[in-house]
């Protein structure tokens, strides 16, 4: 993964951002009182293939983290990311656990 901005939380558009090279990558989230739901990820064709999307997930799963809630993986994309990372399986809203494949 080449060196990337910092994703930085927009609470406006309630988005995780990145720009790179005058485009916008981003993971819509939005915040209940227990947990961070994140239904939409999408990063520009040109910016594909550089771990983009990867940073973005890892901002919005190290949010819920710091801020002791759940995630529920509706992007097809953040839910294979959870699935090959271990480490934040963890994280996951029990309503998602089975339909990942997690232990309750």
């Amino acid at each position: 993964m080449a060196d990337l901005p910092p994703v930085v939380m927009n609470e406006q558009t309630h988005r995780f951002e990145v720009t790179v090279e005058g485009q916008t990558a981003f993971a819509e989230y939005s915040l209940l009182h227990d947990a961070i739901v994140l239904p939409h990820t999408v990063v520009p064709e040109a910016l594909g293939g550089r771990g983009i999307a990867s940073a973005l997930i890892k901002a919005g799963l190290g949010y819920a983290r710091e801020h002791n809630l759940k995630v529920k993986p509706i992007c097809p994309f953040v839910a294979a990311f959870i699935q090959k990372h271990p480490e934040v399986q963890d994280l996951v809203h029990a309503d998602f656990r089975a339909k990942l494949g997690l232990a309750e």
